[in-house]
């Protein structure tokens, strides 16, 4: 049975990523949430191997941050036996202060990597002008990290995407891919060596703002590769920003239902076989005429 220690914060039973955490009553309840979610997800969708060693992806922002601490906070709490190496891959994003994150990990005593790979200049003179390079961008950083994983022997690359970074994603396949699909909470990479998971799945974005800034860790801008106008995430999460604001909870109601799907209320035949559906014998009415065969 594991060892699980109670949240009291004492100056000997705390881990450093939370010293100095607000006393409020608002901010303790904020703190119980997110590390319920996270540990819900993480069971929920058997993201625990015993032992195993798990790369932890920071990227500075608001995200990121708040996963590391939660992780680190079930790891201290002995709700979760992994072994947690931090990883910030320095992309070479003109303006990137590569200073911050070293000298925050190393203040705050966590096992970490810094890895240089310039994709940057790669995303700028491959992709043409006017277009948006976030899918290669993209692309390059998850194949540096899937190297970085396999180098440190780590199991899973562990990613800081929240409950509203899947309701985006899935509005933007709906729109925009024409499927109904969004970023999984567990996956195994194509090469099939290694889990990518996603622990903030049940976490809301404005939690993960809300505790960052109440922690005061040092955020790096997100636009330091520049951001551009009119991407299709901005536009979708205008969307949502709407209805949650006509009705508030709505983001919490669509997103329950990306975990209540129903195959035979769709119309994808590779996941229901409509075509086999038969009534039940016992039910068919003798006299009844037979359905004419469609031509």
């Amino acid at each position: 049975m594991l060892y699980v220690r109670h949240m009291l914060d004492d100056a000997d039973d705390i881990h450093p990523l939370f010293h100095g955490a607000p006393r409020s009553t608002e901010f303790r309840k904020l703190r119980k949430r997110i590390v319920r979610q996270t540990r819900e997800a993480i069971e929920q969708f058997g993201m625990i191997e015993r032992g195993a060693r798990w790369l932890v992806c920071l990227s500075g922002g608001k995200d990121s941050y708040t996963l590391l601490a939660v992780l680190h906070e079930l790891k201290w709490r002995g709700l979760l036996p992994v072994e947690i190496l931090a990883c910030n891959l320095d992309q070479g994003q003109p303006g990137f202060p590569a200073t911050v994150l070293p000298k925050f990990l190393e203040d705050m005593g966590v096992p970490h990597r810094i890895e240089y790979q310039d994709t940057y200049s790669v995303v700028m003179d491959k992709v043409p002008e006017g277009r948006t390079f976030c899918a290669l961008c993209s692309r390059l950083r998850r194949g540096h990290l899937y190297r970085i994983a396999r180098e440190e022997g780590c199991s899973a690359v562990v990613l800081g995407h929240h409950r509203d970074d899947m309701l985006e994603t899935f509005f933007m396949n709906l729109f925009h891919g024409g499927r109904l699909a969004t970023m999984p909470p567990k996956l195994v990479n194509e090469e099939g060596d290694l889990f990518v998971y996603r622990p903030l799945a049940f976490v809301a974005e404005e939690d993960c703002e809300k505790f960052s800034r109440a922690m005061q860790y040092p955020i790096i801008p997100c636009d330091l590769c520049g951001s551009q106008d009119g991407l299709q995430r901005q536009q979708v999460k205008k969307i949502l920003d709407g209805w949650e604001a006509n009705r508030p909870g709505r983001r919490q109601v669509m997103f329950r239902a990306l975990m209540n799907a129903r195959p035979s209320h769709l119309l994808d035949p590779k996941l229901f076989d409509f075509a086999g559906l038969m009534r039940d014998p016992d039910k068919i009415d003798e006299n009844s005429n037979d359905i004419p065969t469609l031509r």
